[in-house]
């Protein structure tokens, strides 16, 4: 199969701008993709992206990954109905230094055979004067074209009136960007998202036109959940390839969640996961929905190659802590993001530490009184990070508590309180 045959039976190929580029892949040749620095961590949204990139690497072909340290600064209009918040220059060197730790994840930046080249497009326009801007490279752009570029005219027809000059001017530093990589690099192909469409073809006409040799765009399908939601979207939450803004716990729970008519779908586009292991899957969820081991397969596969082995383990045993499982292990960031969304409450050490648990869970008001905190303690219906409470007696000791300041209540079998010590 080749690699384009790959790409299809993926979901990752959505439009090639020539049936050439099957022939041009028969050889090695040097493929760029763009990622915006607008923030200091890529999120899931940028996967299919990432895939594709070391889908390429893997097949032998030299690939560059360009963070728009420029472009970043104006903002792409594609696919937005309203601009882009701006960054400082002082913003996207931040925000670059998270990114290249992001992709080291997947690609190999380090040295061997075929390592992978990080490149900032800020290096070649931070020294361009407007005047040189608009005589060297504006002036191999025609307007019509440019108003005819789908994300163009989406903007034009927004109900905010219209776009800037800057964003408009997006796409010629996004061709331009092609024809530099050409230049310094023999850089042939632009791959990326299908909103990309009208930006990688400014830059294989401009490449095409001043050079006079035929370079190729490929992009991917738009990745959206069968409800029509763009992938990566949770509740309006990105979800962070950082574990300091998604947990590992959180990461994981992102892809269990998956509905089962997108989960085959996913582990296509985001794993490499062999095809017999996915039919596997497809049947498994035919014949047992309610297993989810197709979803499992996925939140395994994705929290490992993010994460790596420990933070699975991490995602795993903080799952495990939702049914009864040991807290050992956890962090208390970990246990504060595992239960986020339950009634918690914050006390001083001095009115917890060495203190009845019956008055502890009263001063939190655990329940509704302090009679029924010893109600359900004299009933054995108490648990200390999913241990049960048997002595009426029991005090609350630092030793009771996950980095001194977390401890995990619990009434019944799924009534979680999140007691935080604080000062």
């Amino acid at each position: 199969m080749t690699l384009l045959e790959t790409f299809r039976s993926r979901h990752l190929l959505e439009a090639v701008t020539s049936p050439d580029l099957e022939k041009a892949l028969e050889k090695p040749i040097t493929v760029y993709a763009g990622f915006d620095p607008t923030s200091d961590s890529l999120q899931a949204g940028n996967f299919v992206t990432i895939m594709a990139l070391a889908r390429f690497q893997r097949a032998g072909h030299k690939v560059i990954a360009l963070v728009g340290g420029a472009t970043g600064l104006i903002g792409d209009p594609s696919g937005k109905s309203v601009e882009r918040k701006m960054l400082t220059v002082e913003q996207v060197e931040k925000n670059l230094e998270g990114i290249k730790e992001n992709l080291s994840r997947f690609l190999n930046f380090d040295g061997g055979e075929n390592p992978a080249i990080l490149v900032n497009n800020y290096d070649w326009y931070k020294n361009v004067s407007a005047i040189n801007f608009l005589r060297d490279i504006c002036v191999n752009f025609r307007v019509p074209q440019m108003l005819a570029k789908e994300s163009v005219k989406k903007r034009l027809e927004a109900t905010d009136g219209g776009m800037t000059f800057t964003e408009f001017s997006y796409q010629i530093l996004q061709g331009n960007d092609f024809l530099h990589l050409y230049d310094t690099y023999g850089c042939t192909l632009e791959i990326g998202g299908a909103d990309q469409w009208g930006n990688i073809t400014a830059g294989t006409d401009l490449v095409h036109r001043l050079r006079g040799k035929e370079v190729y765009g490929l992009v991917f399908p738009l990745v959206c959940d069968s409800t029509g939601k763009k992938f990566g979207k949770s509740e309006g939450n990105a979800i962070y390839l950082d574990a300091r803004k998604t947990s590992y716990y959180d990461f994981y729970q992102f892809f269990m969640r998956a509905m089962d008519a997108d989960v085959i779908r996913y582990l296509k586009i985001f794993t490499f996961l062999s095809d017999e292991r996915i039919a596997e899957l497809e049947a498994s969820l035919k014949a047992a929905p309610e297993k989810r081991e197709a979803q499992r397969a996925l939140a395994e596969e994705m929290t490992r190659m993010v994460h790596g082995e420990k933070g699975l383990a991490i995602a795993k045993a903080a799952t495990n802590v939702l049914f009864g499982g040991s807290v050992e292990g956890l962090s208390a960031n970990d246990l504060e993001g595992i239960f986020a969304n339950v009634k918690s409450a914050t006390l001083p050490a001095a009115e917890t530490i060495g203190k009845p648990l019956i008055d502890v869970m009263a001063a939190a008001v655990m329940f509704g009184s302090k009679g029924e905190a010893r109600r359900m303690l004299q009933q054995g219906g108490v648990s200390l990070n999913n241990v049960k409470v048997s002595a009426l007696d029991k005090t609350l000791e630092t030793a009771d508590l996950v980095e001194g300041r977390v401890a995990v209540l619990r009434s019944g079998k799924k009534n979680f309180f999140l007691l935080k010590i604080g000062d």
